[in-house]
């Protein structure tokens, strides 16, 4: 179980997010729903460890994230908003760092490179530049790279963002195949339709503090 105890951020005198309360669940789609600059994407840098809170505490499992961010940071993965790349890289090289980043043996990245090319449709360009890529090709490379090590909590920041039909359809998916492994997703968008199609539970933030959380039909 992922838990946020009076999770705060202030910048300057502004609460970005401000006293923040709430659990996830293994096998639990939450979507993370409010207008821009409500404090979604503040929210989820603060759960990855990338931004240290004002106040309050982040817990997996029990444990405080912050005595051990480094153990916490192995069993998650991350795709933001703004996609931070190299696109001077091919997706397979980009991919093949990544996994040796993350320690994964070998024999076994390369055979999950491979693997998550073909799924993605990416084989016949994942030795081309990253730069030549469309905006939905990166955002299924970025999507492999963040599964690469089989993470137990995937964090997703608008990740259907200005995508094509077919792409969106197929993180979709993937995003379900996910929820029958039991890892726990955290989905942030604004777009009430999408979380609506995704989600199993949904929480609205609006000015950095949560207004409602409750299932999608009750929210309805």
């Amino acid at each position: 179980m992922l838990e946020l105890r009076g999770l705060t951020k202030i910048y300057n005198v502004f609460p970005a997010v401000n006293d923040v309360n709430f659990s996830v669940k293994t096998g639990e789609i939450l979507g993370y729903l409010g207008p821009n600059g409500a404090g979604k994407s503040t929210t989820i840098k603060m759960l990855t460890g990338l931004l240290e809170p004002t106040s309050g505490n982040v817990f997996y499992e029990g444990k405080n994230i912050r005595k051990n961010l480094y153990e916490y940071k192995k069993r998650i993965g991350y795709v933001p908003e703004e996609p931070a790349i190299y696109s001077h890289l091919s997706a397979y090289d980009y991919l093949l760092m990544v996994g040796r980043l993350r320690q994964i043996p070998e024999k076994l990245l390369k055979r999950k490179i491979e693997q998550f090319m073909g799924f993605f449709d990416l084989s016949q360009d994942m030795y081309s530049s990253i730069s030549s890529y469309s905006k939905g090709m990166i955002q299924k490379v970025l999507l492999s790279s963040a599964l690469l090590h089989n993470p137990d909590i995937l964090f997703l920041d608008e990740p259907l963002s200005g995508l094509d039909v077919e792409t969106s359809s197929i993180i979709k998916a993937v995003v379900n195949k996910l929820k029958g492994e039991g890892k726990i997703i955290f989905y942030c968008s604004h777009i009430l339709e999408i979380v609506e199609k995704i989600c199993t539970r949904v929480i609205i933030i609006f000015k950095g503090q949560i207004i409602a959380d409750d299932s999608v039909d009750n929210l309805r």
